[in-house]
């Protein structure tokens, strides 16, 4: 189980602080692969029911390892992991794989890394707990920041579905941290994981049999790399979806556990925010995504008003689960 916050380990804090950069290089990495990997004709949905079921079975199978007693659920808990299996994970996945396939992946990730401001909102006007003042400047940065990141001045210059789907993936995320600081206040972070991801496994399965699933196009070569800096190259799909499971799953996941035990959940947060400027350079050197720069000055304020928003809740006794999209 996380430590809490206020009694995480403080001997080689850098430690901590490079696994969670590595872990938010990775995850901004996975953007630009997931991105190239749809262009193959694997639907959002396929992707990501493939990416749910591998990272489930090398959860489990880590989970076996460390303490398979970890693994047993209470009746009482079925409902919690279904609904957290489903909303905090399927829809933040399947949400931010629809949204990139439409918007620049650095918008659609900034867009929804507003989770954190949301939550703030949602303690203070719901559960009535109380929050930093520096809520408002938040909230006011990340409004200000967002409209000139869409250029409001010029009309709507976003793609309207790709933005609908880039806030509610912002909503299912709040949703993630939410309810997962209530699930590591009875379950260790792996067992967590794994059961999190099983239940999105099992939704997908339901929604998409298994037996319906286009793996010829896991065989389709795919050209990364040509739109940007780097030189194309011809790379087989399933490498890269390999990469989204292992790489853009697994590993940052693994990073991010291992981090938060040395740096506190409220650090690890705020230096998961160069995930958003780390996605956008890799877009760029991969797929030739570039923002005006109205937009790269919209996305400094809207950072400076999510790193507000982290530290605006007063310092929580349970670390926030691994995550990222």
């Amino acid at each position: 189980m996380l430590r809490p916050v206020n009694s995480a380990r403080t001997g080689r804090p850098i430690v901590g602080v490079g696994l969670v950069l590595g872990a938010a290089t990775l995850f901004a990495l996975n953007g630009t692969v997931s991105k190239v990997v749809l262009t193959t004709g694997l639907d959002s949905l396929r992707l990501v029911e493939i990416r749910c079921l591998a990272a489930a079975v090398v959860f489990v199978a880590v989970a076996l390892v460390r303490n398979p007693r970890s693994l047993a659920v209470r009746r009482r808990e079925l409902g919690f992991i279904a609904g957290y299996g489903i909303i905090g994970v399927a829809m933040v996945q399947w949400l931010y794989f629809a949204a990139i396939s439409r918007m620049p992946v650095s918008i659609s990730l900034l867009i929804e890394f507003t989770a954190p401001l949301l939550v703030a909102l949602w303690l203070r006007f719901v559960r009535r707990e109380q929050v930093r003042a520096r809520i408002w400047w938040a909230l006011a940065l990340v409004i200000s920041g967002l409209a000139l990141v869409a250029r409001v001045w010029a009309g709507l210059t976003l793609d309207t579905l790709g933005l609908v789907f880039s806030v509610l993936a912002a909503g299912s995320l709040a949703a993630y941290y939410l309810m997962g600081e209530r699930g590591l206040g009875t379950r260790d972070p792996v067992s967590l994981a794994a059961w999190s991801f099983t239940a999105a496994a099992a939704f997908w399965a339901v929604l998409l049999p298994w037996w319906q699933y286009p793996f010829a196009r896991l065989g389709v070569q795919v050209t990364v790399g040509g739109g940007g800096m780097l030189p194309a190259r011809q790379v087989p799909a399933w490498v890269l979806v390999t990469w989204v499971v292992l790489l853009g799953t697994v590993a940052p996941f693994g990073l991010v556990l291992a981090g938060l035990t040395r740096v506190g959940a409220t650090r690890a947060g705020l230096i998961g925010t160069t995930e958003p400027p780390l996605a956008g350079v890799v877009a760029w050197l991969v797929l030739g995504e570039t923002l005006t720069i109205a937009q790269v000055l919209g996305a400094l304020v809207v950072l400076a008003g999510i790193v507000l928003a982290e530290t605006s809740r007063a310092p929580s006794l349970v670390g926030v689960p691994p995550g990222g999209p």
